[in-house]
């Protein structure tokens, strides 16, 4: 493990206001910086204060995306512990996503031992409001400054650090979500499994017509036969059809979801049915129609736990549990969030303390 050095700002920022923070609007006064060069590998590893990064103009990841990031979160528990939640499952995402763009891999100890350097660095930046976290922006970019598509031969992998309330302002009162029937955003044998920049640009048309529309996100199809429930641009997507729960399986045009993953284990550990198999639109409306619909909703690092509460597709508005978050999606939320906290005690080992 190669020794991170830490150099600390003189110039500390003005703490936001903790019952104002929005979503990545803030950040904290140090990021976390290492150096890749093909023949070295990863090295210079450190803290520095939080500021801009000097690119050439021709680097690599300006004109051709190879880029990848993650995100989780770090909190404080109410015995005044600071929590990590899951972050092997992001680590070994991340180093899917690199493989995928042709990038170097990062070993998990490195990983983790950047964000805990980080975090301990910034620790009295980690707000204490309820609903609130500390969230966690690893990016690798490639930087050869030169053109030509191949992949870069030098990388920055860099972390910043963002004190944030609830994704959604709404909280986890429903959301309004448009079923995008023409674009698409991902294929099979594709990036769509990948946490990479690219998959979000291009979903970026369809979230502006979505919002056009009065829609807070929207619900993508398969690319083959524009017809497969894929997920949410900024989550997966589960669904309770006649008392079971249902999700797209991860069949490679899908991201990896952590929380989609803890979802499934609580559930299943509850007794709870639950099918990762293809699901079309138009069961989900057969189910509507038939009054089989109960409830639908997203999960992911952002939001947690997204009810959803209308579905519009192709115009027909379909209001999901009246529009209400439903006992079982509270539930899950207090479930899960009571782990991510530690208020309870975690059952699965899922919690890493930075000490």
């Amino acid at each position: 493990m190669q020794k991170i050095k830490v150099v600390k700002t003189t110039n500390p920022k003005k703490r936001p206001d903790p019952k104002k923070l929005g979503w990545g609007v803030n950040f904290t006064d140090h990021m976390f910086i290492m150096n890749y060069t093909e023949g070295e590998g990863w090295h210079d590893a450190r803290v520095v204060p939080y500021g801009p990064l000097e690119l050439d103009p021709a680097t690599a990841v300006l004109h051709y995306g190879q880029e990848v990031f993650e995100g989780l979160k770090a909190y404080h528990s109410p015995d005044g512990r600071i929590l990590l939640f899951r972050p092997n499952m992001n680590s070994a995402r991340l180093n899917r996503s690199n493989v995928r763009m042709a990038m170097p891999e990062i070993p998990y100890e490195l990983f983790l031992e950047a964000i805990k350097t980080l975090v301990k660095v910034d620790a009295d930046w980690i707000p204490t409001e309820p609903e609130t976290s500390l969230y966690i922006r690893p990016t690798i970019i490639a930087t050869d400054p030169k053109l030509g598509v191949h992949p870069s031969h030098t990388y920055i992998f860099y972390i910043i650090l963002s004190p944030v309330a609830a994704y959604y302002p709404q909280g986890l009162n429903p959301t309004k979500i448009y079923v995008e029937d023409s674009m698409v955003r991902a294929v099979p044998g594709g990036t769509g499994e990948a946490k990479t920049g690219g998959n979000y640009a291009a979903s970026l048309k369809a979230q502006e017509k979505a919002e056009e529309k009065g829609y807070t996100q929207v619900l993508w199809l398969d690319a083959i036969e524009h017809k497969y429930i894929e997920e949410v641009g900024a989550m997966n997507v589960i669904f309770k059809i006649d008392g079971e729960l249902v999700t797209t399986p991860l069949s490679g045009s899908i991201l990896p979801g952590v929380t989609r993953d803890s979802v499934l284990h609580l559930v299943k550990d509850w007794g709870i049915k639950v099918s990762e198999r293809r699901i079309s639109i138009d069961e989900i409306v057969k189910a509507y129609d038939e009054g089989k619909l109960e409830e639908a909703f997203g999960v992911g690092t952002a939001a947690v736990i997204s009810p959803i509460g209308e579905l519009n597709y192709k115009g027909k508005v379909m209001i999901i549990n009246d529009n209400k978050t439903s006992a079982f999606e509270q539930k899950l939320y207090d479930a899960l969030t009571a782990i991510q906290w530690g208020k309870v005690k975690d059952p699965y080992g899922w919690s890493v303390e930075i000490k």
